[in-house]
């Protein structure tokens, strides 16, 4: 039946499709409440007919066992409920009995009245006794039955999507409580929540390609941003010690199963802490994390293969020194970076098969190396330090025992994946502009994700930033993780889709 032509149907019978919702009733009780309540104190067979509940819901399911018999299943917030209308129960008019039998269908919004008991099999049940009213008409079949898998119609019709795959709206509540614990863990270390400009006339804090737009007020270019570490610095030399941002990020970059133009990061920056504070920090809080969403430090590895062991977040993590790693790997010593040894670095992944894509640049050269030789090596959660200084333009340097210069820097990746990436964070104005120079002929030079010159940053140093450790988190891919959801769009309630010519978009099957 086409959409018109239920609602006609219902016109004829003299129902309002969409009545105003008036308040609910004393009597008037959550789905959620009404299992809470009775599913561990009715026996199978037993009934409380002393007291007349009300409750609202979707019906996901309508089974007629005979024209007097009708059974239900209601969903109301993700908790689901059987219901029955029975004519031997039913209060009221059997013209209106046969009325709404006849008028109500899956997927249907309703409201109605009746007692609590539980069927002769023990499902919890309401025994509709009256008031059975339409609140909203479902206008399409819902593919319950048949299921919906095709990943294109699942993500153009997500709220069919949250019908249907009960997982997918599992997941969505799961990211919830991962965001909230990240909440809570910083705000019970004093830290404080700021909201920083999404819209500036430059993105900068990371290498990465922004989205550009025109702000006609202003008659200006500007740029969604790809990170909010510069202006949460600028809170901390503005004198907050302990300070984060928990939103939004914006890449003018590649789609894949782990990246999508829109993302959500939680960044921190804490004064008076080094990078072996922000190690301890952030396995302390990931191992808190998973006990707390999961209920255990040991995470399914669900993605990576049946016989994959389980991803273990009991702290300590592994860790990697990067240049000694590649070294011994490659059983070469790397010439000095800040000379810009670009020909040599693309002789040595032309000896080992590594395709670097142009512009080439030393930072570009060397991620390429990492990616290729340690990130695959990083199953189990593993910090991945000692960066060359040159790939970390707002990271603080420090020599190690080796006499080896590096950036402060750590990574972690879990499964393949990057989800922290912390630093020492510069502090010196001088060097902070010169780094920023480099950056910027790169930019010059091809590279559209090296980061811009930004001298209103600088000029905020002179004023004095203390030795602050900053720290952000790819939220995304914990909550891919921790759910074992193996594509970044099953995380996200509206992920990005390309634009698809008219008339070829895949609809909602039917049932």
């Amino acid at each position: 039946m086409k959409p018109e032509e239920r609602l006609e149907e219902l016109g004829r019978h003299g129902i309002t499709p969409y009545p105003r919702y008036t308040n609910p009733s004393e009597n008037s009780v959550e789905v959620r409440d009404l299992i809470a309540r009775y599913e561990d104190t009715l026996k199978a067979g037993e009934r409380d007919t002393a007291q007349s509940v009300s409750t609202k819901g979707r019906l996901l399911s309508k089974r007629e066992s005979s024209a007097s018999l009708i059974w239900f299943d209601l969903i109301q917030d993700g908790h689901q409920i059987q219901a029955v209308l029975n004519r031997k129960n039913y209060n009221g008019s059997s013209e209106e009995f046969e009325l709404m039998s006849k008028t109500v269908r899956r997927g249907d919004i309703v409201e109605f009245t009746g007692f609590i008991g539980k069927s002769q099999k023990g499902t919890l049940t309401v025994f509709i006794t009256g008031g059975l009213k339409l609140l909203s008409p479902c206008l399409h079949p819902i593919p319950i039955k048949s299921g919906l898998t095709n990943p294109e119609v699942r993500f153009r019709n997500r709220h069919l999507d949250f019908l249907v795959n009960r997982d997918a709206l599992d997941i969505i509540r799961k990211r919830s409580e991962i965001i909230k614990f990240i909440r809570q863990y910083l705000d019970g270390r004093g830290f404080l929540e700021v909201e920083t400009p999404i819209l500036s006339t430059q993105a900068g804090g990371a290498n990465a390609k922004p989205f550009v737009t025109h702000a006609n007020a202003l008659d200006m270019d500007m740029q969604l941003r790809v990170a909010p570490e510069l202006y949460l610095k600028q809170l901390v030399i503005g004198g907050v010690d302990r300070v984060y941002e928990l939103g939004k990020q914006f890449r003018n970059e590649g789609i894949d199963a782990d990246h999508n133009p829109e993302f959500t990061t939680c960044e921190f920056y804490q004064a008076y802490s080094n990078l072996e504070g922000l190690f301890e920090m952030t396995e302390d809080m990931l191992q808190e994390m998973a006990k707390s969403v999961t209920g255990s430090t040991a995470v399914p590895s669900t993605n990576l293969g049946a016989e994959a062991e389980d991803l273990s977040f009991k702290k300590p993590f592994r860790r990697i020194n990067i240049m000694e790693f590649l070294e011994d790997k490659l059983e070469l010593r790397f010439p000095d970076l800040d000379n810009e040894p670009v020909e040599e670095l693309l002789e040595i992944c032309k000896q080992h098969r590594v395709y670097v894509s142009t512009p080439h640049t030393v930072p570009r050269i060397m991620d390429k190396l990492i990616s290729h030789f340690i990130e695959p090596e990083c199953i189990q959660p593993t910090f991945l330090w000692g960066h060359p200084i040159i790939m970390s333009p707002l990271a603080k340097d420090i020599q190690l025992e080796s006499g080896r210069r590096v950036a402060g820097r750590f990574e972690l990746f879990v499964a393949g994946k990057e989800i922290v990436n912390a630093y020492e964070e510069l502090n010196d104005p001088v060097q902070q502009k010169d780094r920023f120079t480099k950056q910027q002929n790169d930019k010059e030079h091809g590279d559209e994700e090296a980061q811009p010159m930004d001298l209103a940053f600088c000029q905020a140093l002179e004023y004095g930033l203390p030795p602050t450790a900053g720290w952000g988190m790819g939220v995304d891919r914990v909550v891919q993780i921790l759910t074992g959801s193996a594509h970044i769009r099953d995380v996200l309630a509206f992920p990005t889709m390309r634009t698809v010519v008219k008339g070829d978009a895949p609809g909602a099957p039917a049932q």
